[in-house]
């Protein structure tokens, strides 16, 4: 992972927090990669109830969405922090040599999963391969598809496109199709009444980090004490958002998202809760956030396997540092709200 000047002692921290606070905040702009949802809610549950303005943060939060890609911002220094899907993404970037490193890794588990209809067979993940159909997304199909492919014996024979409408998949009992682990079994409840069978990737050995904050090498490297800040601040927001008060959050993704209703962000949040999208693996003794050099090596050669990259093409000392996270931060919070 890649290594930087360690942040100053504790002491200077504070100094430099009280210090924010006396002379004014500093400005963060931290951009997503969608539209308002549960699975940003730790950062919205930090800014509505002022922990970043503790951590002397004036944070806006940046909407990604469909017509909106938020990532070149980050190497064009536009934004301060964005929020990235997976580490392929992060992989990429130093592929292509653009200077952006992973600071945190928010979810421990990637919500990517395959859902399929009760009764047919599917509970099992093996007979996964054998549906007939399995609607996957376009770009999907040139990343993990590739996985399942090389890793689970899936075949291309299978595939059809997903376009994000549930209607081919509730009108074949067969088909296996994508899902937000968070979102389409919600969506495919509400819509013909059932509980979809679901399949977490991650469950199944796709084991990377999700929902990753990157930053430009430049912050990282200039001002450690900003990023420090901005990750713990974020991870107390995961905390109280999971596990304590989160409807005033809600209500400001809402405000973001008019979409988005109140039911549908706390069903996403228990699944987020059950599945242990955030809160699982490293998190529960390091802190949410938590991240290892062995997981990222795992996950790319994974990668490599599938065809996704060369041997050696990323250097993987580049693209995350760990010396944010691994701090137990929150876990006082988790405690004192009574979650388990």
């Amino acid at each position: 992972m890649a290594t930087f000047p360690p942040p100053r002692a504790v002491g200077l921290c504070l100094g430099l927090l009280a210090a924010g606070l006396a002379h004014g905040q500093d400005k963060v702009v931290f951009a997503t990669n969608w539209k308002a949802q549960a699975a940003h809610g730790g950062f919205y549950q930090a800014l509505v109830d002022g922990t970043y303005k503790k951590y002397g943060l004036d944070v806006t939060l940046q909407q990604g969405g469909p017509q909106v890609n938020n990532r070149p911002l980050l190497p064009a220094g536009k934004i301060d922090f964005l929020m990235t899907g997976n580490l392929l993404h992060s992989f990429d970037n130093v592929k292509n040599g653009l200077p952006t490193v992973v600071v945190a890794a928010m979810f421990q588990k990637d919500p990517q999963a395959l859902i399929a209809h009760p009764g047919q067979g599917h509970e099992d993940w093996a007979r996964l391969k054998d549906a007939p159909l399995a609607l996957i997304a376009k770009d999907a199909q040139f990343s993990w598809w590739q996985w399942l492919k090389s890793q689970h014996g899936f075949r291309d024979a299978q595939l059809k496109p997903y376009t994000y409408n549930l209607g081919p998949f509730l009108a074949n009992k067969k088909a296996v199709q994508q899902g937000y682990s968070v979102a389409e079994p919600i969506y495919v409840e509400k819509q013909a009444g059932f509980k979809p069978v679901v399949h977490l990737l991650a469950d199944h050995g796709y084991s990377t980090y999700s929902t990753l904050i990157e930053a430009s090498i430049d912050t990282v490297s200039k001002r450690p004490q900003l990023v420090q800040r901005f990750v713990d601040a974020s991870i107390l927001g995961w905390y109280n958002y999971l596990y304590g008060d989160r409807k005033a959050a809600n209500a400001a993704m809402r405000r973001d998202n008019p979409e988005m209703s109140e039911e549908e962000l706390e069903a996403s949040v228990a699944l987020l809760k059950q599945q242990g999208i955030v809160d699982s693996g490293e998190a529960l003794t390091q802190g949410i956030g938590a991240m290892n050099n062995a997981r990222v090596r795992d996950f790319y050669e994974q990668m490599v396997k599938a065809g996704l990259y060369k041997p050696g093409e990323v250097d993987l000392s580049k693209v995350a540092t760990p010396q944010f996270v691994n701090r137990k931060v929150g876990l006082d919070v988790k405690r004192a709200l009574g979650a388990k």
